[in-house]
């Protein structure tokens, strides 16, 4: 594997662990909350963003405007399943949630989660660092590159490796701090 296909791979990862961190409440309003949200829709798994305009009317609601009006009970029925620990209400042309304050044990519970999904995304990147050394390590058995080029190589791979589970260490740490930040302020 090329240096630059390695860190495209590495950068599609992180993108992909910082969508799933998006979708953690902190205890404001956002759209990205219902990403997860999927709508039995004529009979396929459809997200919610497909079939409805989503937005934040303040900092506490969220509103729902399907574009079908005959899928509002479906979608308000998927968001009352969902993990999510928010109730919508349906007026009958828009569906309301409003975003309460999350509690301490809500907030550590969502540390957790964020924790898994940062493992998640260093478990990838992991995985692709696997697969760019076996290719060397294949290169060199087949005699396409010599012993200390594929050990220079494959150090390489392991600092691009290291960099990039450092950037989701940081991302992590700054989505703690932002799970946590209105918890400590209210306890100030």
């Amino acid at each position: 594997m090329k240096e630059k296909e390695i860190q495209e791979n590495m950068n599609k990862s992180i993108e992909a662990t910082q969508r799933n961190f998006n979708t953690i409440r902190t205890g404001r309003a956002n759209a990205s909350l219902l990403d997860r949200v999927s709508v039995e829709y004529y009979g396929a798994e459809t997200p919610i963003k497909s079939l409805a305009t989503i937005s934040t009317v303040d900092s506490q609601t969220i509103s729902i405007q399907p574009f079908d009006i005959s899928c509002l009970q479906a979608i308000e029925k998927s968001i009352s399943m969902s993990d999510l620990g928010i109730t919508p209400n349906n007026d009958g042309k828009v569906i309301r949630i409003n975003v309460p304050p999350v509690t301490e044990e809500r907030r550590k519970e969502f540390c957790k989660w964020a924790s898994k999904y940062a493992e998640e995304g260093k478990v990838a990147l992991r995985n692709i660092r696997r697969d760019a050394v076996d290719k060397e390590k294949k290169d060199e058995k087949d005699g396409l590159i010599s012993i200390d080029e594929s050990r220079d190589n494959q150090s390489e791979i392991q600092k691009i490796t290291d960099k990039y589970i450092s950037l989701i260490e940081t991302k992590l740490s700054e989505k703690e701090k932002e799970i946590l930040k209105v918890w400590q302020n209210l306890t100030l």
